[in-house]
C-alpha cells in the first residue's frame, strides 16, 4: 500500500512553487518586458556620451553614496512642483541612454541633480561645495568631503587645482588642493545638463502629423 504524503510537505511545495511563479511574473513584468520595450530607444539629439573623465567622476558619485540623497528624475508638472524648483522638465527614457547603472535615486534629502550642470556650471562652486557645503549653502545638511582634497602649507604646484573658498574657510598660508577624484566628480556633475528637447525632431514630426 502507498503511504499518503505528509500534508505539511505538500504545503511547503505549494509555497515554494507559488513563490517561484510570483517571482517569475514580477521579473517578466519589471525587467524583461521593459527591456524589450526600451531596447531601441534612441538618445535625444542634444545628449552627449560621457567622457572618460566624466565616467570616472560618476564612479566617485556612486562610491560616495550621492545617489542615496539625490535623485536624477524630475517629475511631470502634474505630479509635483519640480519644474518650479528649477529642476527642469520631466525626464524621459532616452535621457538615460548612456547611464549604466541608472542613478535615478529614491530619496530627495538634497535637490534633484538631473540638471545641476545647467543650474550651477561653475567648477569653483562645485569644488568648494564638496569641500564645505555650508560655505555656499548655509544650513545645508550635506556632509563635507575633505578626503577628496589636500590641505597644504605654502602654494600649489604646477597643474594642481586650487579650491577658491570664501574667506575664513582656509587658514592663512594654506591652500586646498582638489584631488583627481574631486575634479572627476565635478566634471560628472557639470555634465548633468538635460535642457535639450526631450524628443528628437523625427519623433516630434510624427506626433505633430498625428
Amino acid at each position: 500500500m502507498f503511504k499518503s504524503k505528509n500534508p505539511w510537505e505538500m504545503d511547503e511545495v505549494r509555497i515554494v512553487v507559488g513563490a517561484m511563479v510570483i517571482l517569475a511574473f514580477a521579473t517578466a513584468l519589471l525587467v524583461v518586458i521593459p527591456y524589450f520595450l526600451l531596447d531601441d530607444i534612441k538618445a535625444p539629439e542634444g545628449l552627449k556620451p560621457y567622457t572618460r573623465e566624466q565616467l570616472d567622476g560618476r564612479q566617485v558619485y556612486i562610491a560616495n553614496g550621492c545617489v542615496y540623497c539625490h535623485s536624477q528624475q524630475p517629475r511631470d508638472s502634474a505630479q509635483g512642483p519640480d519644474s518650479k524648483r528649477g529642476w527642469g522638465r520631466a525626464s524621459v527614457a532616452g535621457d538615460y541612454k548612456y547611464d549604466t547603472p541608472h542613478l535615478l535615486g529614491t530619496m530627495r534629502t538634497g535637490p534633484d541633480l538631473f540638471n545641476i550642470g545647467a543650474r550651477q556650471p561653475s567648477k569653483d562652486w562645485h569644488l568648494g561645495h564638496l569641500y564645505q557645503p555650508r560655505a555656499y549653502t548655509p544650513g545645508s545638511i550635506m556632509p563635507a568631503y575633505p578626503f577628496l582634497f589636500e590641505v597644504r602649507n605654502g602654494s600649489a604646484k604646477d597643474g594642481e587645482e586650487v579650491v577658491n573658498l570664501p574667506p575664513g574657510y582656509v587658514k592663512e598660508g594654506q591652500v586646498v588642493i582638489a584631488k583627481p577624484e574631486a575634479i572627476a566628480l565635478v566634471q560628472y556633475l557639470q555634465s548633468l545638463n538635460h535642457t535639450y528637447p526631450a524628443l528628437n525632431s523625427d519623433v516630434k514630426e510624427t506626433r505633430d502629423s498625428n
